[in-house]
Parts: C-alpha cells; structure tokens; sequence
C-alpha cells in the first residue's frame, strides 16, 4: 500500500514547478488555472520572482498547492491515477493540497481558499505578537509540559507534532521565547525561533479559523475518492461535510503529524511519496518509522522513476 503526502509552509523555492510546467501540458494548465483563479500572475512569481514576496504566506499557500498538484497531473500523464494511492494527507496547507488531488475541492475552489486562508492567518494576529519555535530532542508529552510551564498567562501550545524528536510550539512571542529556554534547560538538543510571521496552529489563530469557515461555507466539498488523513485527527476521513468542519478545525488545532504517519503504516503502507516541492515530509517519515520507503516527486526525472515504479 501506498501514501501520497504534500508539503506545507517552508518548502517554497522560486523555479518550483517550471520543469514540470515545460515537460507536461497539464501540469502547465494547473498553473494556468490557478492564476485565473486568483485573478494575478502567481506562476510568474514562483518561477522569477522574489523570495520574499513568495515567502509571504497568502502567497506560499497557493503556490505550494499548484506545484503538488502539477506534479499529480505529470503523474496521471504516466499513467498513475491518485486511486494508486491507499491514503493521502498533508502537512497543514499540504491537506488542501491532497484534497485537490482526491477529488474533492476543486482546484480552483482550493487556491481561492489558500489566498483566503493565508490571508486571515496572517491578520489574526498583529506581526510581532506571536511566535513559533522548534523544539528538537523532547518528545511531545515534554513539550506540553514545557509550553504548559511557558505560558504563565499567554498562549503556548504545542503546534506542530512532525516526528519523535521534532515538536513545535506556537503562541505569544513572550511565552513561545520562555519555552526556548525551559526546553534547553530541560534538555533539548536544540530549541529555536522560526522565521514565521504568524503563531499558526494556536489558540491565537480563532479570527482566522472564523473566516476560513465562512470561505468554506460556500465551495462545494464532495467525497474524496481517496481517504484523507486529517491533521487533526490523524486518522482517516472520506466525508465531505466532516471535512469541511476539520478544515476550519485545523486553524486552531494542532498538526498531528506523527500520529498520522503512524495511523497509515498500522494500516498497511509500506511506501509514502511526497508530491510537490521538496523532501522535508520524507525526512519526517523516516523518523517516524524507518521501515516506509520514500520517494519525492518534484521534476520530471522524478515523475517518471516514481511512476514507472508503481507501474511495475
């Protein structure tokens, strides 16, 4: 059995995609379309344009979700349909990204909504108030004793659970700071900051998880033809209405990362290919469970290894 996985915010480079673009008519149209649907020339930035603009996260969202669904549409160019795959998740925006794939947002419908949704993440908390830091070494049971300790009358939760020895914590720049310096006292191989620009995944992002479930409110959501590993959940959904509640959930909800790959592998994948920019989720795979084989697909090269694999 096999996943297919999709990267979230950080996997973004200028030139993601282009090679895609050029050796396959319809992962060109995927950016296409997803320009129209924006109304802007988003391809263009991604291809040429400014790290930093690109970087901006109502820019990154839509952007990384385009280049994972170019490479699906390479993919079924060779012959792999997304029914190849047994289960599809994504890391925080990524889930947006598998359920383009699966069926069942429409690509369009889902780059309006990573623009919406980057938006709102990005207004709900004043630049400078939050934070998030990686913790790195501690397990997640002590990282919620540390942001526990750290918050002292704000907001630290831990965010993101991404392997056994990577947990992120997000909330108020005080406290998620705080929880730098409990963690390194209590051990941790390494505590930093991230280079974000919103606390993401925290208490603090309810503005933006009101907006996005009236964005959501309005797409039309089917039955994915592929079950979706919830973030946050981290097990699987095929119903579009509970999908549209855990979209909206997941704003606030912590990215449930490690208990996801581990609910696919207790259901029988042996093999998890990350689709789109980058190989930061298969690192992450591997140290959840050494025994899943990998595979990126980000280029041409890419697509056709993976392809003729499965093909076999």
């Amino acid at each position: 059995m096999r996943a297919f996985v999709f990267p979230g915010q950080g996997a973004q480079t200028i030139g993601m995609g282009k090679a895609l673009a050029d050796a396959y008519p319809a992962a060109q149209a995927v950016f296409d379309e997803v320009d129209d649907a924006l109304g802007e020339d988003l391809s263009g930035l991604i291809w040429e344009g400014d790290i930093e603009e690109l970087t901006l996260t109502a820019n990154a969202q839509p952007a990384l979700m385009a280049t994972s669904m170019a490479a699906i549409r390479a993919l079924e160019a060779e012959g792999v349909g997304i029914e190849s795959a047994s289960f599809v998740a994504g890391h925080s925006l990524g889930e947006y990204a598998a359920l383009a794939a699966a069926g069942a947002i429409s690509l369009a419908d889902t780059a309006r909504l990573l623009r919406a949704r980057g938006k709102a993440m990005q207004d709900a908390v004043p630049v400078g108030v939050g934070a998030m830091a990686a913790v790195l070494g501690l397990d997640l049971t002590a990282v919620k004793e540390v942001a526990q300790e750290a918050a002292q009358g704000d907001v630290c939760q831990a965010a993101n659970d991404n392997d056994p020895a990577q947990v992120v914590v997000s909330g108020h720049k005080a406290a998620v700071e705080r929880a730098v310096d409990i963690a390194t006292a209590k051990g941790a191989k390494r505590a930093l900051l991230l280079p974000v620009s919103a606390p993401f995944h925290c208490s603090l992002m309810q503005p933006a998880a009101d907006a996005m479930a009236q964005a959501l409110a309005d797409v039309v959501i089917v039955d994915p033809k592929v079950p979706v590993v919830a973030n946050v959940l981290a097990q699987a959904v095929s119903d579009g209405a509970l999908i549209r509640d855990l979209l909206a959930q997941q704003i606030t909800g912590a990215v449930r990362w490690r208990e996801s790959v581990m609910y696919m592998a207790a259901q029988g994948v042996t093999e998890v290919y990350e689709i789109g920019a980058g190989k930061a989720l298969s690192g992450m795979v591997k140290r959840i469970d050494r025994g899943l084989a990998t595979a990126a697909v980000g280029t041409p090269d890419n697509v056709i290894a993976v392809a003729a694999a499965i093909n076999e």
